[in-house]
């Protein structure tokens, strides 16, 4: 009988040690008056199906974007420990027969899997350039309460126009503040280097705002205008994180022969984070 509980208890100090570890581990990122709730490292052979899903499709996404977005791993690599989107140029087309698209590149997206509200997001990456590039890190809503777009809101964390290199905007949009209507809330910032260096695109979302920030720099603040009108602050609901790269579209228009593809938006880290005592 001896060596039974021997081996029951040495299992079971491992078990205690293995949860220990997780605690700390856990710990590791957390900020000053932030805790850590989710977050993915790209530390995988690919990626973690618990965390992100594809959406996959070529119909335009309500920008007339020209790219396929597919669920093949070549549009979403992670090598070294970075996550690769890669946009890529399709000889013999790819999709529906009826609607074949010559791009092909991937829109990974947390809905389901991790959806928020009043959190802090940082994601840190490098971006996509070239004319008709278009590198976006945004926030949709998890339920839709309000209705369809733009009546529920859309948080853009970060979009870069790739012939407008190092000029990044952050913007929300809303029934009474949306692009359509050319009412959009949004600030822009110049960065001299966003292709081959990494910078932390952030926001932090509060009740009553949310802040912009690029590398822990505030730019941008919108406010609740505390109406209580779905209109103008819908952002009291759960939303959910997509990173994609487009191809062609209203904004950026279309790729050209200056256009060299593929195009790669490197991610290095996804991080959220509540508030302390929230």
């Amino acid at each position: 009988m001896k060596p039974i509980w021997l081996l029951i208890f040495f299992f079971s100090g491992c078990t205690s040690q293995e949860g220990v570890e997780d605690i700390e581990e856990s710990n590791e990122w957390d900020r000053n008056g932030w805790n850590i709730i989710w977050h993915d490292e790209f530390d995988s052979f690919s990626l973690d199906i618990n965390k992100w899903s594809h959406e996959v499709g070529g119909h335009g996404f309500g920008n007339n974007e020209l790219q396929y977005y597919t669920n093949d791993s070549s549009n979403a690599i992670i090598k070294d420990g970075i996550l690769h989107i890669q946009a890529k140029f399709e000889a013999a087309g790819i999709g529906e027969a009826n609607n074949l698209r010559y791009f092909s590149s991937a829109r990974l997206r947390t809905v389901g899997k991790g959806d928020w509200k009043y959190v802090r997001i940082d994601v840190r990456a490098k971006l996509a350039l070239g004319q008709g590039i278009w590198p976006a890190i945004w926030m949709l809503p998890t339920d839709w309460v309000y209705g369809g777009w733009p009546k529920s809101g859309e948080i853009d964390i970060m979009e870069h126009v790739g012939h407008d290199e190092g000029r990044v905007h952050g913007s929300v949009h809303t029934e009474s503040y949306n692009h359509k209507i050319g009412t959009q809330r949004t600030k822009t910032k110049v960065l001299s280097e966003v292709k081959d260096s990494f910078h932390v695109y952030s926001i932090e979302w509060y009740e009553d705002r949310i802040d912009f920030l690029i590398d822990d720099q505030q730019y941008f603040t919108f406010m609740n205008d505390q109406k209580n009108d779905y209109k103008t602050w819908p952002f009291n609901q759960r939303f959910h994180l997509l990173i994609n790269v487009a191809v062609g579209g209203d904004w950026p228009g279309s790729p050209d022969n200056t256009t060299i593809f593929p195009q790669d938006m490197e991610v290095d880290y996804v991080r959220v984070y509540k508030k302390q005592n929230n």
